[in-house]
């Protein structure tokens, strides 16, 4: 590990999103997650049966599950199907870039439970503007997967009348701005507060005056507010009223559906669960790294120090080898949005977050993955 100042309880860095350390020098994510084992989850799982029946039978479908095909989307979709019994419509924001065993997960879930299932994909063309655009103003190429992945499915709830969403874990999981005592309202607050990066559509469209319309937009666009309560809709993580375990949950769709894991870039392969579904996850976590001196192992393993199944120790030895590789992958993105390896770091290194400060020459090569070969955009 790099010499960043990192909670004492777990291994997240000060460079971490909304983290705060106390005079312990725990973080505050720690210190959410002990709230976590003081609630009472049988009021809370009574709180969500009596949500649930207020809306059961009520039009063509009880709620929506808003499904990528990654562990926890699929665990809540079977939670809802299985255990809640209702008739969800599945509606799937497809990014562009999903993995070939992601989509085999995907019909077999579809098939396995039951479901109705709505896909969306945006625009292509417009998708690479988004990634540029997002990248340099924010260091962060995924504009169009965060906005999309929640604003459209938000919009399928307004246009179909449906009035209620159910996403998985909760924020709590993985940063400060709530905590295991609010029951986490997956709203426009919340939308605009982490999810979309602080750019509205109406912002991007600014940013990229004659390249995009309103209209090439409109699936990142949150629904009006009176809309939404016109409709009086309840959009929830199921996290929220369930306990909450990343590792249990995956073990369960395994069994139940056959859910496969898969290899990610800087991942170590424990957690064949995590992130398996997003071609660019290795640049994504890459480009966190250059910023932020940390990545996804990073916080895997805090997850797994708060549930008690690994030391600080073991958590070191694991960034050290897996964490601040250059992926293969890069290459392939930096084709898609159209530019260099050099110009890709001049953007990263412009949005670091002090004290940390990357050293380019200390870096190593990952392992291509092995669906490499199967990616099917070429430029």
């Amino acid at each position: 590990m790099n010499n960043l100042r990192r909670c004492t309880r777990c291994v997240l860095p000060e460079t971490h999103e909304s983290v705060i350390f106390d005079k312990e020098g725990v973080c505050n994510v720690c210190r959410n997650s002990e709230v976590k084992k003081t609630i009472d989850w049988k009021a809370r799982e009574k709180e969500l049966h009596e949500l649930v029946e207020q809306y059961r039978g009520k039009g063509v479908y009880d709620c929506i599950i808003p499904f990528s095909g990654g562990k926890d989307s699929t665990y809540t979709l079977w939670y809802v199907v299985e255990r809640l019994k209702l008739k969800p419509l599945v509606v799937s924001f497809d990014h562009g870039f999903y993995r070939p065993r992601t989509v085999e997960n995907n019909e077999k879930t579809q098939r396995t439970l039951g479901v109705d299932f709505l896909k969306f994909r945006s625009d292509w063309k417009v998708v690479r503007l988004l990634m540029k655009e997002a990248l340099k103003r924010k260091g962060d190429f995924d504009w169009h997967a965060h906005a999309g992945s929640f604003a459209y499915p938000m919009q399928i709830a307004v246009k179909h009348k449906i009035p209620l969403l159910f996403w998985g874990e909760p924020s709590a999981e993985y940063t400060a701005y709530y905590n295991y005592n609010d029951t986490e309202e997956v709203d426009e607050r919340r939308f605009n507060r982490f999810v979309n990066l602080g750019i509205t559509a109406e912002d991007m469209q600014g940013f990229l005056k004659d390249k995009v319309t309103a209209r090439d937009l409109d699936p990142y666009r949150y629904p009006a507010l009176q809309d939404l309560k016109a409709l009086n809709v309840r959009s929830v993580c199921l996290g929220s009223y369930i306990p909450w375990d990343v590792k249990k949950n995956s073990d369960i769709i395994s069994k139940k559906i056959g859910w496969q894991g898969d290899h990610v870039e800087g991942v170590p392969p424990k957690y064949y669960y995590e992130k398996i579904e997003y071609q660019l996850q290795g640049p994504r976590d890459y480009l966190k790294f250059i910023k932020r001196g940390y990545a996804r192992t990073t916080h895997l393993c805090s997850i797994d120090i708060r549930n008690g199944r690994m030391t600080r120790g073991e958590a070191a030895k694991l960034i050290r080898k897996y964490e601040g590789k250059r992926p293969p992958s890069l290459d392939y993105i930096l084709k898609i949005i159209g530019i260099t390896e050099k110009e890709w770091r001049k953007i990263a290194v412009s949005h670091t977050v002090p004290p940390y400060k990357h050293d380019f020459s200390k870096e190593k090569n990952d392992k291509m993955l092995w669906d490499m070969k199967l990616w099917d955009w070429k430029p």
